[in-house]
């Protein structure tokens, strides 16, 4: 066994890596972007390289530069991890060339299964069926466009190279294939170098099935059973589960034997996972890919058949036969997976940025996670937005279930927006004790998944933490503060204090909030709540008819947008941005071109601002550039929709912006206009 290993990725799984190389007495050596200078993969490791610029092309995509680091740290072994550079023939020679060991296949599997029109053939050759489609080299259009036509509507347009959901489009008829086909290779090019495509038969009731792999370097090879996958979010998975449920005995094991087949059939001699689509109305199943690396989703196998995966991994990466035989290994339970990721459901799924505030990761019988964050942890917009993941363990289907939707409901992530609440919902739902199909979220919100509308008692809570860290950073009575909490008047003998928090939708909420006794009396609209509080820490105890509810409440101090506070309760998030007595008035003023007016420079997205081209004071015409950001890998420049005056500058170079902030606050220039 080597000493000393380096770890080519980051986030979750890194720190996956990390703990069971520690464990097994490894030498850990993480590297790292600009951006993830002080990421928790870092810490969790015995020392730490820097690899480049904080975009992956020139950091962990960097071949040359992760051997470089392994290198001058002085290790012997590179686990790729998944994704990056996991099936990088580029990382293979480079290792080869140095001397390392690569943890993973060898480079002609990955090779040959690299391509799916490869694969295919392969699968073909061994007698493993494959969806009924067109895998050959002539990418000519016109040839495609008559495969097309002869496989019959609905028809796949899949990238060859492509993964992750990528390059790929449902075509219903022969009149949209054209367009279809320029679409996919034009993604297929930038996303992974390459436009050749193949087409396969569209199934209306498809499953994602897998079987896992383990092989060694001895001619050793099992299967360590299936995995379901089927629930999907535009091609890409959301919720894994182990066993596959309601799935025929018989259809189980011929999974098992053509996952089996196509291993022996390229030599397999690492883990690895065989993807197959299961036609639920035929019974029939085919073969999808292979997937030459560890999956995200390998916890649930791990769950269920007591194996730590990165373990064998690297045990066969050093020469070691497997310890085991197919005849040694079972499932035990079910163990159900769900990514929990930094976006805005409630946004069409909007990628998230900013700094965690409050991260607190749930504990309890059957629960794992696998996190790549911790509180104060940046969530920038240069990777994957996947910040961990949530498993559950049970001895059956809906018991691991219920555990991992309350193990979601006590994850608590602020400072960014996540899918905890989705992933709740989806596992609540009636049609998860149905048969599965990569339809399942359509099929269980047909108008899309919403979240919880704000709550009376959440808003209250907002408005009572509020009143309290003022006392405590005070010292003194919150009725004399000022700021963002104005009692109505010295001697008034209210005792009211008037809240105002805006929510996401610029909607405005007054809250009312007075002392009565040892509690507090809060009006919210319409809604009176009495209710008793307690704060300790970043956890506040509300009391309400001898009910306590407790909610974990965070601050973010923005210099140009303000304070916004978050709240986490029972099974939701909510954020509001605290407004100030001048940001009241502005409010309030009659006939004031206020913030929900049309001079309002907003960030289409998240983002980081990459230039500010404008001062305060300032007058623009229209279409001059103001601000230019970078979101989605991409510069967007934004411009002044008409002439005016800089009024409000709300961003600086580097901030990050969430979608809807307002960046520039511009006036009309009347004097001009009239004259």
């Amino acid at each position: 066994m080597f000493e000393t290993l380096l770890i080519a990725n980051r986030g979750e799984i890194a720190c996956r890596i990390a703990r069971t190389a520690r464990r097994m007495g490894l030498r850990t050596v993480a590297v790292y972007s600009d951006a993830d200078r002080e990421a928790l993969h870092v810490a969790l490791c015995d020392t730490a390289v820097r690899i480049g610029a904080p975009e992956a092309a020139r950091s962990y995509l960097d071949a040359t530069a992760i051997v470089a680091a392994a290198r001058a740290a002085g290790a012997q072994a590179i686990h790729p991890g998944y994704g990056f550079l996991s099936e990088s023939l580029a990382l293979i020679d480079a290792c080869e060339a140095a001397g390392l060991i690569f943890v993973g296949p060898s480079r002609d599997a990955i090779q040959r299964m690299g391509s799916k029109i490869e694969s295919k053939r392969i699968a073909l050759d061994a007698g493993v069926p494959v969806v009924p489609g067109y895998h050959a080299d002539d990418q000519d259009p016109a040839v495609l466009q008559a495969a097309a036509d002869g496989i019959g509507y609905p028809v796949l347009i899949k990238a060859s190279a492509g993964g992750g959901g990528k390059g790929m489009r449902v075509v219903r008829s022969a009149a949209e294939f054209a367009a279809a086909l320029a679409t996919v290779r034009r993604e297929a090019k930038a996303s992974f170098g390459d436009d050749r495509v193949l087409l396969e038969r569209y199934l209306d009731e498809p499953r994602h099935l897998e079987v896992q792999l383990l092989g060694d370097k001895h001619g050793h090879l099992v299967h360590l059973f299936e995995r379901e996958c089927s629930i999907q979010r535009n091609h890409q998975k959301v919720i894994e589960e182990a066993p596959a449920p309601h799935l025929p005995p018989a259809v189980r094991e011929t999974l098992f034997a053509h996952a089996l087949t196509m291993g022996r059939a390229i030599g397999y001699d690492s883990t690895g996972t065989i993807e197959f689509i299961h036609d639920s109305r035929s019974g029939d199943s085919f073969f999808l890919e292979m997937n030459t690396r560890l999956q995200v989703e390998h916890p649930v196998t791990e769950l269920t058949v007591g194996i730590d995966l990165v373990e064998w991994q690297l045990r066969v990466a050093a020469g070691e036969p497997l310890g085991f035989a197919q005849p040694d290994l079972s499932q035990r339970g079910c163990a159900i997976e769900a990514r929990v990721c930094a976006e805005n459901p409630a946004a069409g799924f909007a990628p998230e940025i900013g700094a965690l505030i409050g991260y607190h990761e749930p504990r309890g019988e059957g629960v794992r996670v696998d996190s790549g964050v911790r509180s104060g942890s940046q969530v920038t917009p240069y990777y994957d937005s996947m910040l961990a993941k949530v498993i559950a363990h049970a001895d059956d289907r809906p018991t691991a279930a219920r555990r991992l939707a309350a193990a979601l409901d006590d994850t608590v992530l602020l400072g960014v927006h996540s899918n905890l609440g989705f992933l709740a919902d989806l596992l609540r739902h009636d049609h998860f004790a149905q048969v599965l199909s990569t339809h399942y979220i359509e099929r269980a919100f047909p108008a899309g998944w919403q979240p919880r509308a704000d709550d009376g008692l959440a808003i209250a809570a907002a408005a009572v933490h509020g009143v309290l860290t003022q006392q405590a950073a005070a010292g003194r009575s919150a009725w004399q503060s000022l700021g963002a909490w104005r009692a109505t008047g010295a001697g008034s003998g209210t005792g009211s204090t008037q809240v105002l928090l805006e929510d996401e939708q610029r909607c405005v909420h007054e809250v009312s909030v007075s002392p009565q006794g040892d509690s507090w009396r809060v009006h919210v609209g319409d809604l009176e709540l009495n209710l008793a509080a307690t704060l300790v820490g970043d956890t506040l105890a509300l009391q309400r008819d001898g009910l306590t509810v407790r909610f974990t409440v965070a601050l973010e101090q923005h210099a140009t947008q303000g304070e916004r506070v978050w709240l986490a309760g029972p099974g939701s998030t909510w954020a509001w941005r605290r407004l100030d007595r001048w940001q009241r008035a502005l409010k309030g003023a009659a006939g004031a071109d206020d913030e929900r007016g049309g001079n309002r420079l907003l960030a289409p997205m998240p983002g980081l601002v990459t230039q500010v081209q404008i001062s305060v004071g300032m007058t623009v015409n229209a279409g001059d550039t103001l601000v230019q950001m970078e979101a989605m890998k991409m510069v967007h420049t934004l411009s002044a929709p008409a002439a005016g005056r800089v009024s409000e500058l709300r961003c600086r170079v580097g901030d990050a912006v969430r979608g809807g902030d307002v960046l520039v606050i511009m006036e009309a220039m009347e004097s001009e206009e009239k004259q």
